[in-house]
C-alpha cells in the first residue's frame, strides 16, 4: 500500500509514436526518488480533438527521432558535397595533367626529354605552315594593288573630266582634248572592271586562308596537345618503370600504363585526323588557287592590253558581278 501510495500519477502514461492516441501504448513505474529530481508532466489539449498529449521529462534522453534527425542532415550534406567534391576532382586532374605537360615542355625545350615524332606528318605541317605565310603575303600585296588602282582610277576620272572641259572651253584644241578625255574615261571604266576581279581573287584566298587552312590548324594544334600529353605520360611510366617492383609502387605502375595507353589512343586518333584533314586541304587548295590564278592572270593581261571585251569576258566566266558606283548606298525609297 506504501509503494501504490508513493507511485506518481504522472508515470502512467498513454504515449504513441505519432502522438496519436490509438498507438501502441506502455506504461513506466517510477519511484518518486529526490535524487532523481522532480516529475514534470506537461498536457497540452486542443479544443478541436479531444485528445491528451503527455511528454514526460525524465533527465536527459536520446532517442531515435535524434538519430534519425542527424542521419537526414548527413544525407543532405552528402548530397550537397558531391557536386562541390566532382569539381575538386576535376581540378586536381586538371592540376596534375597540366603539371606534366609543362613538365614535358620544358624537358624538350632545355634537350632533356624525348619526343614522339612522325616525320612525314610533321614535314606536311611544315609545308603547310610556311604556304600559309606565303599566301598571306600574297594577299597583302594584291590588296596593296587594289588600293593603288583605286587611287589611279580615281586620278583617271579627274583628268578626263578636266581634259572635257578643255575641249569644251578650247575650240581650236576640241578634238585633242576629247581624245584625251575619253582615253582616261575608258581606262577608270577597264579599272573598274579590273578591280573586281582583284577583289574577288582577294575574297577567295582569304576564304581559304581563315576557313578551310584554319580549320587544319585548329586540328594540327589539338595534335600537338596529344601528342605532349602521350609524351608525359610516357615518360611518367619509364620512370616508374626503372624503380624498385614492390606493393607501393605496383599499384601506381597499373595506374600509370592505363593512363599512357588512354593518351596513346588519343594521339593516334588525332594523328590520322591531321592525316586525313591535310590530305582533303590538298585538293581543295589547288582547285581553289587554280581558278583564282588563272582569273588574276586573264584579268591582269587583258587590261594591260587595253581588250576591254576580254577583261569582261573573264569576269563573266568566273560569274563576277561589278558593283556601280554608289550601289552600296540605299535610295531615299528603299530607306523609307
Amino acid at each position: 500500500m506504501a509503494d501504490e501510495a508513493c507511485r506518481s500519477p504522472a508515470a502512467e502514461l498513454s504515449v504513441s509514436s505519432n502522438g496519436d492516441p490509438g498507438g501502441d501504448m506502455f506504461q513506466r513505474d517510477v519511484s518518486h526518488d529526490p535524487s532523481r529530481g522532480p516529475i514534470t508532466s506537461h498536457i497540452h489539449s486542443t479544443p478541436e480533438q479531444d485528445v491528451t498529449e503527455g511528454m514526460a521529462t525524465v533527465g536527459p534522453f536520446t532517442g531515435s527521432v535524434t538519430e534519425q534527425s542527424s542521419g537526414g542532415a548527413v544525407v543532405l550534406a552528402d548530397d550537397m558535397r558531391n557536386p562541390a567534391m566532382e569539381k575538386l576532382e576535376l581540378v586536381r586532374k586538371w592540376s596534375i595533367n597540366t603539371y606534366k605537360c609543362t613538365k614535358q615542355i620544358l624537358s624538350e625545350k632545355l634537350g632533356r626529354g624525348s619526343r614522339t615524332v612522325d616525320l612525314e606528318l610533321e614535314a606536311r605541317i611544315d609545308v603547310l605552315r610556311d604556304n600559309k605565310r606565303k599566301y598571306e603575303q600574297v594577299v597583302k600585296l594584291a590588296q596593296t594593288l587594289a588600293s593603288q588602282l583605286a587611287q589611279m582610277m580615281q586620278t583617271q576620272r579627274q583628268l578626263g573630266d578636266a581634259f572635257a572641259d578643255l575641249s569644251l572651253k578650247t575650240p581650236e584644241l576640241h578634238e585633242e582634248f576629247g581624245y584625251n578625255a575619253d582615253t582616261q574615261k575608258l581606262l577608270s571604266k577597264n579599272g573598274e572592271t579590273l578591280l573586281g576581279a582583284i577583289n574577288f581573287f582577294i575574297s577567295s584566298v582569304n576564304t581559304l586562308l581563315d576557313k578551310t587552312i584554319e580549320d587544319t590548324m585548329i586540328n594540327i594544334k589539338q595534335y600537338e596537345a596529344a601528342r605532349i600529353e602521350y609524351d608525359a605520360y610516357r615518360t611518367d611510366l619509364e620512370e616508374l618503370n626503372l624503380g624498385p617492383r614492390d606493393a607501393t609502387t605496383l599499384p601506381k605502375i597499373e595506374q600509370s600504363q592505363i593512363r599512357f595507353q588512354l593518351h596513346r589512343e588519343k594521339y593516334e586518333k588525332m594523328r590520322n585526323d591531321v592525316s586525313v584533314k591535310l590530305k582533303f586541304l590538298e585538293e581543295n587548295k589547288v582547285k581553289v588557287l587554280h581558278n583564282q590564278l588563272i582569273l588574276f592572270h586573264n584579268a591582269i593581261a587583258a587590261y594591260f592590253a587595253g581588250n576591254q571585251q576580254h577583261l569582261e569576258q573573264t569576269l563573266k566566266q568566273f560569274h563576277i558581278k561589278l558593283k556601280m558606283p554608289g550601289a552600296d548606298t540605299p535610295s531615299w525609297l528603299e530607306e523609307h
